[in-house]
């Protein structure tokens, strides 16, 4: 047995969360072989919690079935890094992952997507935060539980905290009736000012939630936040999926890499008897994928329980993580950051600022 032997073996075996096996996507740190023992070491680029044991004894099974090895150890880590970024952008010097969190067009279920997304990648073992960019119709307060105002220590705002999460949104700083008739310019600086004022700590992922379309928000973002990944939400409708085209194609120009798209409401679970569903149509979350070669993350189903959990406060991921709808979401999760963890890395050294003096 040698190490090309055992790199051969380890190529058989698939990553699910990034759809690559573990030696293209980059995982396999190292490899000992001492005659017929092998020692492993893999390190993954986005969180797992549990999971790790599983893969790890995945591994050690199918190294174990050559008949060449009689013992096999294996090793699983986890480490998120930061990820390439749009333009000539950095990425922020605390948050080494921006992902938005995008729609062609409202009532998609956009929102309740980010909020469990994040909460997903938490429960995960990630330290993640949430941002909502919908400055005129801010709703994660509200679907978080989450009221009164921010503080503040002079310089930098303290974010809300909600289930565990930092959370920032316009809706912590304004009454709850109040319209914000703002223009244009005034909305992106007060996205640039939510990003920027706020005390997010070390993460490494920040959640934005945008507003649906392709205007002002999107445009900032696209210009000035460095963004390090994408995700789209659709439903199976001919309209939304017009939409979600069109968004795609927004971050397409703009140099976002797209992580992939979720099919929200793609079936209906009836409250009743159980009975599931594809009362929108189905297949139109697969041709989009499909036609921008991208992952399909997950499909979720319109179900009573995930509004009324919102309803109340509670998102799925909060209320009840190990029900049928929280797998479904943890799945969602784990691609979306197994899509992100074989992008490119951000590769910028900075160096120390070297001073002469006589």
């Amino acid at each position: 047995m040698n190490k090309e032997l055992v790199m051969e073996l380890l190529a058989e075996i698939e990553d699910e969360h990034c759809g690559l096996d573990l030696v293209a996507a980059g995982s396999v740190r190292s490899v000992g072989v001492h005659e017929d023992r092998v020692n492993v070491d893999i390190r993954l680029g986005y969180p797992l919690a549990d999971g790790g044991a599983e893969l790890a004894a995945a591994v050690k099974a199918r190294l174990e079935d050559d008949a060449a090895i009689t013992e096999a150890s294996v090793n699983v880590e986890c480490k998120v890094v930061a990820h390439k970024v749009q333009g000539e952008l950095e990425p922020l010097a605390s948050i080494a992952n921006v992902i938005a969190v995008g729609s062609g067009k409202g009532g998609v279920g956009k929102s309740t997507t980010a909020i469990n997304l994040a909460l997903a990648l938490a429960r995960e073992g990630a330290r993640v935060g949430l941002l909502d960019a919908d400055i005129y119709g801010p709703s994660i307060p509200a679907m978080l539980g989450v009221k009164g105002q921010p503080e503040t220590d002079g310089e930098h705002i303290m974010p809300k905290r909600a289930h565990g999460l930092p959370v920032m949104s316009i809706g912590f700083l304004v009454e709850e009736d109040t319209p914000m008739i703002w223009r244009g310019p005034m909305v992106t600086s007060a996205l640039q000012q939510l990003l920027n004022d706020t005390d997010w700590g070390p993460l490494d992922y920040l959640i934005i939630d945008l507003p649906p379309g392709t205007g002002d928000i999107q445009l900032t973002l696209a210009q000035r936040i460095p963004t390090a990944g994408a995700v789209i939400v659709t439903t199976p409708q001919d309209i939304a999926l017009l939409d979600a085209r069109k968004a795609l194609n927004m971050f397409k120009k703009v140099d976002v890499p797209v992580l992939g798209v979720i099919e929200n409401m793609s079936t209906h679970i009836c409250s009743a008897c159980g009975h599931e569903e594809p009362i929108f149509g189905q297949g139109g979350g697969s041709r989009i994928a499909t036609d921008f070669d991208i992952p399909l993350l997950g499909q979720l189903p319109l179900a009573m329980e995930i509004r009324t959990s919102l309803d109340a406060g509670q998102p799925t991921m909060a209320a009840d993580p190990e029900s049928e709808l929280g797998r479904r979401y943890r799945e969602f999760a784990l691609r979306t950051a197994g899509a992100l963890a074989v992008m490119p890395r951000n590769m910028t050294v900075k160096l120390p600022e070297i001073v002469i003096q006589n």
